[in-house]
């Protein structure tokens, strides 16, 4: 499929442009090689820092507490309006103009600057000549959404005259770094760059380093002085002032030279204690973080007093993880993070930066190099085929509470469940998440669907995998909207009281170099025995399941769908390539478990702490296995064991792969042939029990050369399409839940393809074929109302007591006819006859007690395209013992049809 054009992650059109105050002199010569795959919006930003917007400063030495999540705007910082109404004020654009012209030449100024020894002082006095900040941007402004912009800029030329004093006893020389912590430093392998960087009580005063790189001078400005940094060379700057204690301060950074020079007044990233609780770090450890996306990733929070985004990656082989992205230009040498210890936890807090920012992780291996990789962690993402992640702010207010307090309040086992499968990207080509909020749940609620399934939103880089090979396990894809335009869509459905399950793929990941593959050098999401990590049919990589922190990702991942976007169900993908360690690998080519079996344990262990997890956690929600074998147990609960010494995995459903390939088996052959296979489609009636079936006709079955269903089905376009509807009714019928891919409701002829979705010109009235498939559509809306209405059809799928056959051996005939019971033990019974001949006066044997039957469904009426016979009349039964019943009934049976009975009255 062809990706829609990208589009900005920020509402705001201007989110990710450039400051003007910020020369791009000041480049870095050329990007590493992991940095080129972000395209060209990636490599622009407000300065080469990406500082905060200014903001009250705060005691370093306060306390650590949890930090506090922020709203969406900010409202406790008033410097935030200030730094927005400072840079509103500068011409940018014409400045922007003379700095690309003066690049070499202000660049050799700055080497020059830096090279000198005998300037400092000569640059120090000039320095003292600059005077305090206007007093108007020291009052408060008006409160402003979270700043893009990283720091207030100012022209040195508009500066007042007010001088602000340097200490008494000025700025001393800071003891030089040895070279080993600045070597470390500079080429983001430091652990711990906060014992560096920052403020720190020492003989004589308070020393104060900074980290700027391309920055001309950088002062620290607090109550009552301004004190200029010595340059000590590769962007470091440093003093030691006479101070008593370490006061409130932020650094004042000059960037340019003459007409160009500007600055910015920021908080410094590195006064701040660590912006995540111990709790949290602990329940990291354990593997235990049931609410993950809270601790780790990009989040947006008020923290020590200042407002800014709180960065956390799980990387426990890094040498050194830095943060790079558009706000610094994607070099990310001025923003080292610190190790959290044993936890493999990295963590830094950037005052001022907000959302709509572009971001990934610069993680320098163990062996030295560096990659550029996205957040494992990221809820928001670029548009495929870019795919930086983006700090991210939820402002969806949610309007089905009503639907959220009530579907608990029944099992999904005793209620109806008809789905209607659906791969958003080409339902409707060209869809946001909000236009299809306005057409999708009128167009499902019209057939009477109760759900939805989509297949993976989950933020994925190749189109044509439908969202199978997932990258951004916690972000729905952007090629549709943001994360609340998703929201929104899925308050759509649930207002329109349509359940949504969503497709969930836990069972591998692709080896992009730049997502989770060797993410911090070594193997650490997948398994680290190769042939074990190496999915041999989809040259992707499967999860180590037995490690507890990636355990912890996918298990919070599901509780987040489920709890962040309100998802109803989670269809688990690939389940029977995660339970067997030989699956799709031949002799030799995988080692069995620790008692010598095929299974792999630690899939075990993970599904059940996932289904557990989600169930405890998430009332009301439903997973659904796609598992293709016979392992036992698969919906049994996690603390029954079955007879392999396994406790069930936990899922409320399965999808019924046998009954989906044998029954499509025998509605492909020609009726003449159909009488040798007639036990293709009572066999499952053997297993129907053994676990809780979904029925599903999913995409799989309409791609690849499998063709659609109807195009299945032999004979001609009539006796296709009454094949077609003999099937939707035989389905519909059989004990377990319903599943029916988008298309093929109306008898859409060509296989399915995300290129350009279902042909919905088939239904356009100037198409002379148009009423066929109307008639079918017709017929599935049919379905699904009387589905919804028949408790007998739903209500103990799961019960054996439910169904009784009349005949299922009637092969000669091929015509398979049983009864289904509810709770209360009304009836309903299902006559299937796919043979192309009328059957008249075709006696059934009857339940007892119902004097008469009436036709309620009927796939050969002329509305639904058929050939119109019927039984018009009550069918009286009759005291005829048949089929081992006291009485029976001789209705007619139209040709390829199913026939639906319920008591008359």
């Amino acid at each position: 499929m062809t990706p829609r054009p990208p589009s900005r992650p920020s509402s705001d059109p201007a989110a990710a442009t450039p400051d003007a105050d910020v020369p791009p002199t000041f480049l870095p010569a050329a990007r590493s090689e992991d940095e080129q795959d972000a395209p060209p919006a990636q490599r622009t930003g407000p300065d080469p820092e990406a500082e905060a917007a200014a903001a009250r400063a705060v005691e370093p030495a306060r306390k650590t507490s949890r930090a506090k999540p922020a709203g969406a705007s900010v409202t406790d910082a008033p410097e935030a309006g200030e730094a927005a109404a400072a840079a509103a004020k500068k011409p940018a654009a014409k400045k922007a103009g003379t700095k690309k012209t003066t690049a070499k030449k202000t660049a050799a100024k700055k080497t020059t600057a830096r090279a000198s020894a005998t300037k400092p002082a000569k640059t120090t006095a000039a320095k003292k000549t600059t005077a305090a900040r206007p007093a108007a941007q020291k009052t408060a402004a008006p409160k402003a959404a979270v700043p893009k912009a990283a720091g207030t800029a100012t022209p040195r030329a508009a500066v007042s005259k007010a001088v602000v004093p340097e200490p008494k006893g000025g700025v001393r020389a800071a003891p030089p770094l040895g070279d080993t912590d600045r070597g470390r430093l500079l080429s983001g392998t430091h652990h711990d760059p906060h014992a560096l960087l920052g403020a720190h009580p020492v003989r004589g005063g308070v020393l104060f380093r900074a980290l700027r790189p391309y920055a001309l001078s950088v002062a620290v400005l607090a109550k009552g002085l301004r004190a200029e940094l010595h340059d000590e060379g590769d962007g470091l700057f440093a003093g030691v002032l006479p101070l008593s204690e370490i006061p409130d301060y932020q650094l004042v950074i000059t960037y340019g030279e003459g007409p160009d020079a500007h600055e910015i007044t920021v908080h410094d990233p590195y006064r701040f204690l660590p912006a995540i609780g111990e709790l949290d770090l602990h329940l990291i450890g354990e593997g235990r973080h049931e609410e993950l996306w809270q601790a780790l990733g990009a989040r947006i929070m008020e923290h020590e007093g200042v407002t800014g985004t709180r960065f956390t990656v799980w990387a426990p082989n890094a040498q050194g993880v830095r943060v790079a992205g558009n706000m610094n230009y994607w070099d990310g040498t001025v923003y080292p993070m610190r190790s959290l210890g044993s936890t493999g936890v990295w963590e830094l807090f950037i005052p001022g930066l907000g959302e709509g920012e572009l971001y990934k992780f610069d993680i320098a291996r163990p062996d030295g190099s560096h990659t550029l990789r996205i957040d494992p962690m990221a809820r928001r993402t670029e548009c495929p085929p870019a795919n930086a992640s983006v700090i991210d702010v939820t402002r969806h207010e949610w309007g089905d509470a009503e639907w959220m307090a009530r579907r608990a309040e029944r099992p999904v086992h005793t209620s109806p469940l008809s789905v209607y499968e659906v791969h958003l990207p080409s339902w409707r080509p060209g869809l946001s998440y909000r236009e299809l909020a306005e057409q999708l749940p009128a167009y499902v609620k019209d057939l009477g669907f109760t759900h939805v399934e989509l297949m993976p939103v989950a933020e994925h880089p190749f189109g044509g995998s439908w969202g199978y090979q997932v990258t951004g396990f916690y972000a729905p894809t952007a090629r549709l909207g943001s994360p609340d335009d998703f929201k929104y869509l899925i308050d759509a459905l649930h207002r329109a009281d349509i359940g949504v399950i969503m497709d969930w793929v836990p069972a591998h990941f692709p080896r992009d170099d730049w997502a989770l593959a060797e993410f911090d050098g070594r193997p650490l999401y997948e398994h680290e025995d190769p042939a074990r990590a190496a999915h041999p049919d989809w040259g992707t990589l499967e999860f180590d399941y037995g490690r507890t922190e990636v355990r912890n990702f996918l298990v919070a991942n599901a509780v987040y769908w489920c709890s962040e976007f309100h998802i109803d169900g989670l269809r688990v993908d690939a389940v029977a390539s995660m339970l067997y360690l030989d699956y799709s690998r031949e002799h030799g080519e995988w080692t069995p478990n620790e008692h010598g079996g095929r299974e792999n344990l630690d899939a075990v262990d993970f599904l059940q702490e996932m289904n557990a997890t989600v169930y405890r956690r998430c009332p009301g929600v439903v997973t659904i296995a796609e598992e293709s074998t016979a392992w036992d147990g698969v919906t049994r609960a996690t603390h029954h064991v079955g007879p392999g010494g396994f406790g069930g995995l936990g899922f409320g459903l399965k999808w019924n792969m046998g009954w989906m390939h044998d029954s499509l088996e025998y509605m492909a052959k020609e009726p003449v042939h159909r009488k040798y296979h007639h036990n293709e489609m009572t066999f499952s009636m053997v297993y129907a029990y053994s676990e809780n079936y979904v029925l599903p006709i999913s995409h799989d079955e309409v791609v690849h050369g499998k063709r659609s269903l109807v195009s299945k089905m032999p004979g001609d376009w009539w006796q296709q399409r009454a094949n077609h509807r003999a099937y939707l009714g035989f389905m519909w019928s059989h004990p377990g839940k319903q599943l029916l891919y988008m298309g093929q409701e109306f008898a859409q002829g060509a296989e399915w393809s995300e290129g350009h979705g279902p042909d919905w010109w088939l239904l356009d009235p100037a198409y002379s074929a148009e009423p066929d498939h109307r008639g079918v559509r017709d017929l599935v809306r049919e379905l699904n109302r009387l589905y919804s209405a028949t408790p007998a059809l739903w209500e103990r799928d799961t019960d054996p007591g439910g169904f009784s056959w009349i005949d299922g051996g009637a092969w000669e005939d091929n015509v398979f006819s049983f009864v289904r019971y509810d709770a209360a033990g009304d009836p309903l019974v299902a006559v299937c006859n796919f043979s192309p001949v009328v059957r008249h006066e075709y006696r059934l044997g009857m339940p007892e007690n119902v004097p008469a039957w009436r036709e309620v469904l009927n796939t050969d009426e002329e509305r639904f395209g058929g050939s119109g016979v019927i039984n018009p009349g009550p069918l009286k039964a009759e005291p005829v013992p048949y089929h081992g019943r006291a009485v029976s009934i001789a209705p007619v049976l139209p040709p390829l049809a199913t026939v639906w009975l319920r008591p008359a009255g």
